[in-house]
C-alpha cells in the first residue's frame, strides 16, 4: 500500500480527485490539519464521487501527530514532491509502503517540512516550460501515484 499524504490542503475538489485516485489504486489518504475546507464539503464529495466510501482516510491533527500515528509511514520512507528539488519522480525507487508527500495548492511545504524530509527524499515532477510554476496537486498526485505502484508492481 502507498501512502498519500497531503499537507494542508486548501481546495476541496484537490483532495476529492486525490481521494479518488487513493481509493482505487488502494492506497492510504492522509489529510494533515487544518484544512482549507470542512470535510463535508460537497465540492470534495462530489469530486470524490461515490468512491469516498471505499477510502482508507486518516486525519491527523499536525504534522507531529501525523508521525506519530500507527497508520502513518516510516518518515525515512516518505518522498516529498516539490519543485525545490534535483531528483526527477521516476529515479526514485519506490517501495510498498512508502509515503508521498504533497504541499498545499497556495504555499507548498514550509521550509521545515523540506529540511526534514531531507534532499535525498526531495523529489520533482518535470515541466517542460520554466515559466510555469507547478502542475495542479491532484494531478501531481495521480502522476506520482502512477509511477510509485508502476515500480512496485514490475
Amino acid at each position: 500500500m502507498l501512502h498519500i499524504i497531503l499537507f494542508q490542503p486548501q481546495i476541496p475538489q484537490n483532495t476529492g480527485n486525490i481521494g479518488r485516485t487513493c481509493a482505487i489504486t488502494d492506497s492510504r489518504l492522509h489529510l494533515i490539519h487544518p484544512l482549507g475546507f470542512t470535510i463535508t464539503d460537497k465540492q470534495l464529495r462530489r469530486s470524490g464521487m461515490d468512491y469516498w466510501q471505499e477510502l482508507d482516510v486518516h486525519h491527523h491533527e499536525n504534522w507531529d501527530a501525523f508521525l506519530k500515528s500507527d497508520a502513518s509511514p516510516d518518515l525515512d520512507r516518505i518522498f516529498l514532491f516539490t519543485t525545490h528539488a534535483t531528483q526527477w519522480h521516476w529515479d526514485a525507487s519506490y517501495r510498498d509502503g512508502d509515503g508521498l508527500l504533497f504541499g498545499n495548492e497556495g504555499a507548498g511545504a514550509p521550509d521545515w517540512l523540506h529540511e526534514l524530509i531531507g534532499e535525498e527524499n526531495r523529489i520533482k515532477i518535470p515541466h517542460y516550460k520554466d515559466i510555469l510554476r507547478s502542475l495542479n496537486l491532484s494531478t501531481a498526485a495521480g502522476i506520482a501515484t502512477y509511477e510509485a505502484l508502476r515500480q512496485i508492481k514490475s
